[in-house]
């Protein structure tokens, strides 16, 4: 069995505008999670799902798969 983690990463939060892209040490929010990610051990591929032209250039600047989602995907909490 392959397990796939998809970490979803919006830039449009009405709390806080811009998360996944806020630098933390020098590195966007998201590397940070998509790095802490990819060394759990029973996880085999990490995928960037956002709506976001932003965010998907940031992660592929990093080495991040990315699927780019629909902006009316329903990803709230």
């Amino acid at each position: 069995m392959t397990v796939l983690a998809i970490l979803p990463a919006r830039y449009g939060s009405t709390r806080f505008p811009g998360k996944p892209l806020t630098p933390i040490a020098g590195r966007p929010m998201i590397q940070h999670v998509w790095e802490r990610t990819r060394t759990a051990p029973l996880v085999d591929a990490v995928v960037i799902a956002t709506d976001d032209p932003r965010i998907r250039k940031a992660c592929e600047e990093f080495g991040a798969e990315v699927e780019m989602t629909a902006s009316d995907h329903p990803t709230g909490t």
